[in-house]
């Protein structure tokens, strides 16, 4: 197998040069179109073949400009990175391909095609980043990438409800970076480098308040982007606004950006923190919040954005365990919730393009007028719910059996509320079914006017290509299930990796830097077999 790492930063800038061109065409955009496919399929096919090597390989680091570390920009490719790439990217393409048939028809478009792609490969690149950093202050570069690309993409045809919902989202945004880059200059303040290889030991010699207060700096500036409650009080207003394949990439991605920068600094930067009691409460509280929510809504997007909020929560939870168990779950569940979540929204979009609405209480027959609308809802809906044996079911029991091992109150508490979640999820999922898909549309329309709602706007059909799209990310949610040996045995892989630390400073800094760095709180001591 070739050892691909060196061109690790293609990932970055093959987005980035589409987006250029895209750009320069704008005047064209069928070509646009051509490139932005081309530019998400090369990056696809690089990001798998990093994956592949680091299966084999273990961690790597590539130094732009030949500068040694902690001096210059570095990126390093492990597995979790490698692996968080190719599922953002995948889904990230099917959205896309989505987009361009939605956008076909420009007398319906919901904003300038011409500034989507461009934007749209520019947030890609902005998420590729922030995987891929090795320092602070390239991750907080990553995060600033994906979220002034968002602010374009949540604004696209600039309505009164997408200004107000992206005025939200830009104020808490702002705050949340500005938190992060004081939380940056404090760190570089005390220990004089913000790369984070050098990172792992520097900050274990700082006081320990000194060192508590950085963490929950982080803790908090991550929780916003990540949606953690209290923090996720901007989501539910802001996602629904937006376009249906804005609104399906931010759920599924942006959110995950935070909660990866969660794992790789609980993990790599702050291994003697026991922190992990108050995450498992703040995981609780996130799951049972946003589930109770979920359950208030008659809106099919609002809904789903509750959910998400929710099942942030179960993310929370495993990384709060600090186990191997606990972590290993995490980031099989985060694909699964990436690839699953994104799917809901998709499915959501197809639903407002044919009827012209996603209040639950104006649809009604849609499993007998399009069953295969109502296939590609049932399949990811009950993986969201977690029905055996999908992936849904498969990263909940991983999670579960973490809090078990924890063996202390908080875990069989957690265990408790997230068994409860899922029976809460299940019930959402299945009163979005008997509403929206299995009542008779006649008595939708004599609940919607009880309710004093409007009448229907006019829909048109979803193209073949929007269902297809939809369909193949259905496909990848029902693919982590039939690959779950394997990909469970990589998550765990990847989690004894975060844990351990070794790895990834080794990648960095060489063998020398590995005198004295302890493994991460629950990880393998040194030496131990990962």
């Amino acid at each position: 197998m070739i050892d691909t790492t060196a061109a690790a930063p293609f990932a970055i800038g093959i987005p980035f040069l589409g987006a250029a061109l895209a750009f320069l065409l704008a005047r064209s955009p069928r070509i646009q179109r051509i490139i932005a496919l081309t530019a998400l399929s090369l990056t696809l096919l690089l990001e798998a073949s990093l994956l592949l090597s680091t299966a084999q390989a273990g961690p790597r680091a590539v130094f732009l400009g030949g500068w040694a570390p902690p001096y210059g920009i570095t990126m390093v490719v492990d597995s979790f990175a490698s692996f968080m790439l190719v599922v953002s990217t995948l889904v990230s393409l099917a959205v896309l391909v989505f987009a361009t048939d939605q956008g076909a028809d420009e007398s319906e478009s919901d904003g300038p095609v011409t500034i989507f792609y461009p934007t749209f490969l520019i947030l890609v690149a902005g998420v590729s980043n922030a995987f891929l950093a090795g320092d602070l202050f390239n991750l907080y570069v990553g995060f600033e990438i994906l979220l002034t690309a968002s602010y374009v993409l949540m604004t696209l045809g600039a309505t009164d409800a997408r200004i107000r919902a992206a005025l939200t989202y830009v104020v808490v945004s702002v705050v949340s970076s500005v938190l992060f880059l004081i939380a940056i200059g404090m760190i570089y303040g005390a220990t004089g480098t913000v790369n984070m290889a050098d990172l792992a030991s520097k900050l274990d010699a700082l006081p320990e308040g000194t060192r508590y207060a950085l963490h929950a700096m982080l803790l908090v500036a991550f929780g916003i982007k990540a949606a953690v409650f209290p923090l996720s009080f901007w989501l539910p207003d802001s996602y629904p606004t937006a376009p249906a394949p804005v609104t399906a990439v931010f759920a599924g991605l942006l959110t995950k950006v935070g909660v990866y920068a969660m794992i790789r600094t609980e993990t790599l930067l702050f291994s003697g923190d026991d922190f992990g009691p108050l995450l498992m409460a703040v995981g609780g509280i996130t799951m049972i919040v946003g589930i109770l929510g979920a359950l208030a809504q008659y809106d099919l997007k609002r809904l789903l954005s509750f959910t998400l909020v929710s099942h942030i929560g179960y993310l929370i939870f495993g990384i709060g365990t600090g186990s191997v168990t606990g972590m290993g779950a995490s980031i099989y569940y985060v694909a699964h919730h990436i690839i699953v979540q994104t799917s809901l929204f998709l499915v959501a979009g197809l639903i407002e393009r044919q009827r012209g609405v996603t209040n639950i209480e104006r649809l009604g027959g849609l499993a007998k007028t399009s069953p295969f609308l109502a296939l590609l809802f049932f399949i990811p809906a009950m993986n969201l719910a977690g029905i055996p044996p999908m992936s849904g079911f498969l990263g909940k029991v991983g999670l579960v059996n973490a809090g078990i091992e924890e063996n202390s109150g908080i875990g069989w508490t957690l265990v408790a509320v997230s068994i409860v979640t899922s029976l809460l999820t299940l019930l959402a999922i299945a009163r979005v079914w008997n509403r929206a898909f299995w009542r008779e549309p006649g008595e939708s329309k004599i609940a919607a006017a009880q309710m004093g709602l409007s009448e229907d706007q006019p829909g048109s059909a979803p193209t073949a290509t929007m269902y297809g799209a939809t369909a193949v990310l259905v496909v990848a949610g029902l693919s982590l299930t039939l690959g779950a040996g394997p990909l469970y045995t990589m998550a765990d892989r990847s989690a004894s990796q975060l844990l351990e630390r070794a790895p990834y400073v080794e990648a960095v800094l060489g063998k020398e830097a590995l005198t004295g760095l302890k493994p991460s709180h629950g990880g393998p001591t040194q030496g131990e077999s990962t």
